[in-house]
């Protein structure tokens, strides 16, 4: 294979069989080397394994919790395995879901939430940047899918409903996951000068995956898909926003289900 081609890094893929890993294998499949990180090395070298078994180029980098420290060490061994390839996708897909009552919230549950989903958020986004900008724009002969569109890297955030809209059982995670999408708007206002492309995407709905399939045990549910998120199709979106040129790009975007009430 070739030794300039482009780098998407994810951090945050569960199980495997969400929009983490989904976005993974359609990186892959465009062209991408593909650096995973994640707590869990099993799901991680499953997914490595299916990535490189199917053509593609994938390395994993697995952390024992979300700390600066920890990701930091992630970023520099990727660039230690791909000295090469220039980093032009990073998606920060982590998170730490808490739905309780707000007198029942430990304060363990409040300092894991702030640290995996705000801290993390900071450090990953840190790192990425630092690496766009040492870049010059992405050309076409590198392999990716923003040759010539003047720009130097793409960061997104996973988001969700509770970026929004707090409710009864989401304290903790609904103050979060604001925090997440203001920092995401920050840096697509400070860094889009340079051509650094950073997005926020609202998740607002349920997503089919292994534990969601578990936990509703509704093979009805799992066939329609207008009821439900499809991690490929939240992939495909990411994807665009990677083409996007630099005349007309989004800093946010929500998916949701054709019958998603909202």
């Amino acid at each position: 294979m070739s030794s300039v081609r482009p780098l998407f890094v994810v951090a945050g893929i569960g199980n495997g069989s969400g929009t983490g890993a989904a976005t993974a294998r359609l990186f892959a499949k465009s062209g991408y080397r593909v650096a995973l990180i994640s707590r869990g090395p099993d799901y991680l070298n499953k997914l490595a394994g299916d990535l490189n078994e199917a053509g593609g180029e994938a390395a994993t980098f697995p952390l024992d919790d979300y700390t600066p420290a920890s990701i930091k060490s992630a970023f520099a061994s990727i660039k230690s395995h791909w000295p090469s390839s220039p980093l032009r996708v990073a998606v920060f897909n982590a998170g730490y879901g808490v739905w309780k009552p707000f007198l029942e919230v430990t304060e363990d549950e409040v300092r894991e939430s702030v640290d995996t989903n705000i801290v993390a958020a900071f450090a990953f986004a840190r790192a990425a940047i630092l690496e766009f900008t040492k870049l010059e724009f992405e050309t076409v002969n590198e392999g990716g899918v923003a040759g010539d569109i003047r720009k130097r890297g793409t960061l997104i955030f996973t988001g969700a409903t509770a970026s929004i809209r707090g409710n009864v059982l989401t304290s903790a995670f609904s103050a979060a996951k604001f925090a997440i999408r203001s920092l995401s708007q920050s840096l697509a206002k400070e860094f889009s000068k340079q051509n650094i492309h950073v997005a926020h995407s609202i998740i607002d709905g349920v997503i089919i995956t292994d534990r969601t399939k578990s936990r509703l045990n509704d093979p009805s549910w799992e066939a329609d898909q207008d009821v439900r998120l499809d991690p490929n199709s939240i992939a495909k979106s990411y994807l665009h926003l990677v083409q996007q040129d630099s005349s007309a790009w989004a800093w946010e975007i929500d998916l949701r289900p054709a019958h998603e009430k909202w």
